[in-house]
């Protein structure tokens, strides 16, 4: 095992492949035993032999040393980093595909999965050949694939990239999540582009503090088991961005911003479908971005994607191009079809933060405020995850929207109206006469037709918090369950 930073072996095998999950095992694989985060790997390693493991790599002493003596012909390896380890030996089995692919990587709380898709079509629109990991698709060239997790395990990274250099693929867009990051999922990945886009709170239940977060994040400048990234796009406007330019004082840092920055938009337009501004550079260039997305937020998210593009050797001219023909992200500002026609729109948003609800409020606000519309936000607060935005999220809701629907969204083991509780207490904290109306209704597709039935000509309802996610799911069960099918639904009562 060349390569891998190892405590102890015994024996020697040769391999044909690798798993860290004990099911997926077969004949002349070896199986990464681990501490996961929710899972010991190591209590599966018997049954990883029985499928067919020829060789175990384990962090785990105590089962290093009974494999030893109980199996003294097996290829054994004790490590003191599981994750590390896996990540370096699939790395060796699938041949260092990380090593072929220029990587451009993108974190932050909001934004990644956009930004990450406009850089994947940038790239494409000059003829590059590109591998894509994200939250919602993975695409292998012009393969796409659902995607699992927003920032998969090594091997499964590792797997992907391999499939893409076979597929001829020379660039790789990924996001990396702040769990990715700090449990090392990306571990020995050298990111030639990385890119921050905002950081706004969320996933407290892991990384207890925003201080920890933000660590976390600050982690894809500073490398991964691999040396720093060649270059660090930065969002200037964040107040976190400070941080982060510190801790990318080994890369060649672009700043961008509409407030701030070398990188900046001016002369911003923004209509339902369209957006422009004119593009200033630090060398004194400039150039007009026209784009068919909707926002503010969409203006940040194509200013990241632009100066990684910038960095990954496109023209200005390029970027411009590319940008008149972007097309919309799944579950992002997604307007369902057909509700135009109603007189109103009906849009679909993944907002499932504070600061992302403010921001698509805000958006949806701008939009309806020339002919008086109104905006109805339907939204709902995750399960098993941090309690302490929901009062918070109830709070933005109220005060910006003019009438709101409070329903569920993935409850999972908690009980639903535990939740809804939770989030109209931060409704209730404002006593102020703006502050909207709002209605409790805990089944989701229920909440759903009341949102739309209740809207008129000119309006924006926002159904916010799932985005493009397929399922519900609840302690028992996880069933299908999709904002925009059920939106449609609804419209085509509503037309009856």
């Amino acid at each position: 095992m060349a390569g891998v930073a190892v405590v102890a072996t015994a024996g020697a095998a040769e391999v044909r492949g690798v798993q860290y999950d004990s099911r997926r095992v077969g004949a002349g694989d070896v199986f990464v035993a681990m501490q996961g985060g929710t899972t010991n790997g190591n209590k599966f390693v018997d049954a990883a032999l029985k499928n067919g493991a020829v060789a175990v790599v384990t962090d785990s002493a105590e089962v290093f040393g009974r494999l030893r003596n109980e199996r003294p012909e097996l290829a054994i390896a004790l490590v003191e980093h599981g994750r590390r380890a896996l990540a370096e030996v699939s790395a060796a089995v699938f041949g260092h595909p990380e090593r072929v692919l220029k990587i451009s990587a993108v974190t932050g709380t909001n934004g990644k999965t956009t930004t990450a898709l406009l850089l994947e079509q940038m790239l494409k629109s000059v003829g590059r050949k590109c591998v894509l990991l994200g939250t919602i698709e993975t695409h292998i060239g012009d393969e796409v694939r659902e995607s699992e997790h927003t920032t998969p395990e090594s091997r499964d990274v590792l797997e992907v990239f391999a499939e893409g250099v076979r597929a001829g693929c020379t660039e790789a867009v990924m996001e990396m999540s702040s769990h990715a990051l700090e449990q090392e999922r990306v571990w020995g990945l050298h990111v030639d582009v990385a890119m921050f886009t905002n950081l706004t709170q969320d996933h407290l239940d892991f990384h207890g503090t925003m201080e920890r977060y933000a660590a976390a994040k600050a982690r894809i400048f500073t490398g991964v088991g691999a040396q720093a990234p060649r270059v660090a796009v930065i969002n200037a406007d964040d107040p976190t961005g400070e941080q982060m330019m510190a801790a990318a004082e080994a890369c060649e840092v672009r700043r961008y911003g509409i407030n701030l920055g070398e990188y900046r938009a001016e002369n911003i337009k923004l209509e339902a479908g369209y957006t422009s501004y004119r593009w200033i550079t630090p060398w004194g260039k400039e150039i007009d971005i026209e784009s068919p997305l909707t926002g503010r937020v969409n203006v940040y998210n194509l200013l990241a994607a632009s100066c990684a593009a910038l960095a990954r050797n496109l023209s200005l001219e390029q970027i411009a191009a590319a940008a008149k023909t972007l097309k919309q992200v799944p579950g992002r500002f997604e307007v369902v079809a057909g509700s135009r026609e109603a007189g109103f729109a009906v849009v679909v948003d993944y907002a499932h933060t504070d600061d992302a609800l403010k921001n698509l409020i805000a958006l949806a606000r701008d939009l309806v405020r020339e002919n008086g519309g109104r905006v109805i936000t339907m939204f709902g607060c995750g399960g098993d995850r941090d309690k302490t935005k929901r009062p918070k999220m109830g709070r933005v809701a109220a005060e910006m929207s003019d009438f709101v629907v409070v329903t569920s969204d993935n409850p999972r083991s908690e009980v639903p109206m535990q939740i809804i509780d939770e989030i109209v207490v931060g409704m209730q904290a404002e006593k102020s006469e703006d502050v909207a109306e709002f209605v409790v209704e805990v089944d989701r597709r229920v909440a759903i037709g009341v949102a739309i039935k209740m809207a008129q000509p000119g309006d924006i309802v926002l159904l916010a918090g799932k985005g493009h996610e397929k399922t519900q799911t609840f302690a028992d069960k996880t069933v299908p369950f999709d904002d925009v099918a059920e939106a449609a639904k609804v419209l085509r009562e509503v037309k009856r």
